[in-house]
């Protein structure tokens, strides 16, 4: 069991989410970074598809009543247990019944990922136990946390070790890659030379259906585009030239044009951007994307 004794920005129940459903218009949602999520996963002696919680920005004081196993990932935030115990990231953390865990502000991105042993017990919606706050389903009645909320957990069925994660590198300030995208040949030499060559900050409007980008406008042809079929990381271009970089819980179709896609090996740097960050995009072919996968996460036993 866990009681909610401070809620934060935004605290949401997640797993690796529901794919399958676009048809019907449902995003796939789920973590922003599944594979940070599946090694808090791990650490905590969980299955891969277990419930968690994504903290963005400004996390939660949570309460164990009766104990827990847990572990944190993602990036760092300023946190806090009343035994007075060190919070370490990445690593198995046994929470004695009773003790709270603060976490305060996030250090160096945006979002981290709490797993505790057994996983999080809500219904599933459509296979999936991930809120998708757009359409209120899913989660912990379809909404982010809030002071007071209990949460219960399943029963674990796995021997629980102590095991540390080392994390691939994250290289958050470097270049988003791209895919250039389908309507690529709308642009003139002033919008191409504005995407490829600018340098845009992270509007403080953005959240899991995208990230607005603030910079100089990237012009185009204004042309009718019927509806087109889109996933997170597509770049869309409204008529004000203002980029947005479609997200997890955002549209599954759309009719802006798409100036290029963020590659899938880069998703996990956009779900660390924060508002005011500095985004640049820097091209690549799809043979090297598809050779620019992540490096998995290093776990080993702790002694």
């Amino acid at each position: 069991m866990i009681e909610v004794l401070r809620a934060g920005v935004c605290d949401l129940v997640v797993d690796p989410g529901r794919p399958g459903w676009g048809a019907l218009g449902v995003p796939a949602g789920g973590a922003a970074d599944p594979a940070a999520l599946m090694a808090a996963n791990r650490l905590a002696g969980n299955d891969a598809v277990a419930a968690g919680l994504e903290i963005t920005l400004s996390g939660p004081i949570l309460r164990f009543p009766f104990g827990a196993v847990v572990a944190l990932t993602g990036t760092h935030f300023a946190a806090t247990r009343s035994s007075g115990a060190a919070v370490a990231w990445n690593e198995t953390l046994v929470m004695a019944a009773g003790e709270t865990l603060s976490l305060d502000r996030a250090m160096d991105g945006c979002r981290c990922w709490l797993a505790v042993h057994g996983g999080l017990a809500v219904p599933r919606v459509m296979g999936s136990r991930s809120t998708l706050l757009p359409a209120g389903f899913g989660g912990h009645l379809g909404r982010a946390l809030e002071v007071g909320d209990v949460l219960q957990c399943e029963p674990g069925t796995r021997e629980v070790r102590r095991l540390r994660a080392r994390p691939p590198p994250l290289e958050r300030a470097s270049p988003l890659h791209v895919i250039t995208g389908p309507q690529v040949d709308w642009f003139d030499d002033t919008g191409l030379a504005a995407f490829f060559a600018g340098t845009f900050g992270v509007d403080a409007s953005s959240d899991r259906r995208g990230l607005r980008l603030a910079g100089s406008a990237v012009t185009h042809e204004r042309a009718d585009l019927p509806s087109q079929g889109v996933l997170p990381g597509a770049i869309q271009i409204p008529p004000d030239g203002r980029p947005i970089i479609l997200g997890w819980d955002g549209p599954v179709t759309g009719g802006y044009p798409v100036i290029a896609g963020v590659i899938s090996a880069d998703l996990p740097k956009v779900a660390q951007l924060c508002p005011g960050d500095a985004v640049q995009f820097m091209t690549t072919e799809i043979a090297a994307a598809r050779g620019r996968t992540r490096e998995r996460w290093d776990i080993e036993a702790l002694e």
